[in-house]
């Protein structure tokens, strides 16, 4: 098999190395997120952060849990809700 410079082997069609350059990659839409600003979740804290917080999931989602200790079950209320992650208190 010989290759030529009038190949189109790797080129052309408007496509560059990442696929359609016309479609952007969406990492998540507002609406998929599974959680809200001041709802309660039932939450198990299975990780701490390098800031010392705890880390719970939702449904996937990443909830820092503000001094949450890590193998508590515990309620806690969403205080604020960014792009990949969730930030949340212990609600008493």
């Amino acid at each position: 098999m010989s290759y030529s410079r009038d190949s189109s082997y790797g080129r052309g069609r408007g496509r560059s190395y990442g696929g359609d350059a016309s479609k952007s990659f969406n990492r998540g839409n507002p609406t998929t997120k599974p959680v809200e600003v001041g709802k309660k979740y039932e939450v198990d804290i299975t990780e701490i952060s390098r800031k010392g917080d705890g880390i719970a999931r939702v449904q996937g989602f990443i909830v820092f849990i503000e001094n949450g200790k890590v193998g508590n079950k515990i309620r806690v209320k969403v205080t604020e809700v960014a792009d990949r992650f969730a930030k949340a208190t212990v609600e008493v």
